[in-house]
């Protein structure tokens, strides 16, 4: 009998989530499933990180394979080594390199989703800030100095860095804020920070400052808050970046080839070491790492960078020593334990509540394998949501027995999004059609 009893609203999370073909913000720990090398991999790369050094992981695999659930199990995984996370999907208005906005749309975005531990579910800047400056005036206390001293020495590092003065002045404003009640200064330096400026002017006069967050700037930015964190008693920082597949469908050569330097440019730092206490996830489709025409592969310096090893492969055995970890296909073994989870999740981890026994578990796996073949464990998003929907009727018509229901789903193999190449006129408007998270 399970003996991990599942809150009502972790439950419906999770469920509704699951039924949704998304991925749930709470309660991974009760789903997760294989992945044992692949996270032992990343919580190698969190140790570097909490030790000064850098990281980058591109994370590739099919639609619907477990990319975004991976991204989220790693992020939780950050939470719990004290790192701050910052994570974003790319869209049509969001890229990494651009002079329209969209880089620091990007940011924004990502300093949205900024969590920690105590505030996974996102807008945990102001927390950040806020422990620096607890930080600095416990110092102070201990030591008889002036808390404005102690935080302008801290901040002194910062404004070694590009862009760090501006930084470091902005940080200062906030403690002023704060010292003197001022809500407003707080407010101007938390939407500096966010990148919520667009000119110069508004920025001088909100705070004096000469500078704002715009497309440029986006990286250099995002070294100085993976700085600024453990300056502020953090481990670290921890990026991850979903959906790199709209770089890919890009039409614009050029646009493709400015973000590919960019990526160029981050993949040389983190891996000579050039950034300290930073670790990058970027999560793609194998069309975007390996297409030779438009995909990272087009570019000759990261397809040198992001070569596979040879021996490795050779061998038949994996190397995830390297920045590139592909998601390998789940095993029928790892899709039957997932369905038990999911059975036991609706349950609220009661076995006397299972609607379904493990021959109906079984059965089901035996009906997808008839249906659609090996597709159901390597892209299994859609068969989890059969079989969710399988479990909610038979939770709400008692009348009815598993038997009847098994052989009448219809399940189809998950081939992703059906995209259309994204024009470089048509990247500011227009819903993104991945920007819902993958299972």
């Amino acid at each position: 009998m399970s003996t991990n009893k599942i809150r009502r609203r972790e439950r419906d999370t999770i469920l509704q989530s699951l039924r949704a073909g998304v991925v749930p913000r709470i309660g991974l720990q009760h789903i997760q499933v294989g992945r044992a090398e692949e996270v032992k991999a990343l919580l190698k790369d969190i140790d570097r990180i909490t030790d000064g050094g850098s990281s980058i992981r591109f994370i590739i695999g099919e639609y619907g394979s477990g990319k975004t659930f991976f991204l989220h199990l790693v992020r939780s995984i950050a939470h719990e080594k004290k790192l701050v996370t910052v994570h974003a999907d790319l869209a049509p208005d969001r890229r990494v390199h651009a002079t329209g906005g969209q880089a620091r749309k990007l940011y924004a975005e990502l300093m949205k989703n900024m969590a920690t531990r105590t505030k996974p579910d996102g807008n945990a800047l102001s927390s950040v800030v806020e422990k620096f400056i607890s930080a600095a005036m416990n110092e102070a206390r201990n030591s008889d100095a002036k808390v404005g001293n102690i935080i302008h020495s801290k901040l002194e590092k910062l404004k070694e860095m590009v862009g760090g003065y501006d930084f470091a002045d902005v940080i200062t404003a906030y403690w002023e804020g704060h010292d003197s009640g001022n809500e407003e200064l707080k407010s101007n330096a938390i939407r500096w920070l966010r990148a919520e400026f667009t000119t110069k002017t508004d920025a001088k006069n909100a705070l004096g400052v000469r500078s704002y967050i715009d497309d440029s700037s986006v990286y250099d930015h995002l070294k100085l808050l993976a700085t600024f964190v453990r300056l502020a008693g953090y481990e670290g920082l921890l990026v991850g970046i979903d959906e790199m597949v709209n770089l890919y469908k890009l039409n614009s050569s050029i646009a493709r080839k400015n973000n590919y330097e960019q990526i160029l440019r981050i993949v040389n730092d983190s891996l000579q070491g050039n950034v300290e206490g930073v670790g990058f996830l970027m999560c793609g489709t194998p069309d975007f790492l390996m297409d030779t025409r438009k995909g990272l592969y087009s570019y000759e310096a990261l397809q040198t960078r992001l070569a596979e090893n040879r021996f490795a492969a050779q061998a038949g055995v994996r190397d995830l020593s390297g920045p590139l970890i592909r998601l390998d296909n789940l095993r029928a073994e790892d899709i039957y334990v997932l369905l038990r989870n999911i059975r036991d999740v609706f349950a609220s981890g009661n076995e006397v509540e299972y609607l379904i026994p493990d021959e109906a578990i079984q059965q089901f796996m035996k009906h997808c394998s008839e249906k659609i073949g090996e597709a159901y464990f390597r892209t299994p998003r859609n068969t989890i949501r059969e079989f969710v929907d399988m479990l909610s009727v038979l939770e709400q018509n008692s009348n009815i027995h598993w038997e009847q229901l098994i052989g009448s789903v219809e399940i189809e193999e998950d081939h992703g999004p059906n995209l259309t190449d994204l024009d470089e006129d048509e990247i500011d408007g227009g819903d993104n059609e991945l920007s819902s998270f993958e299972l």
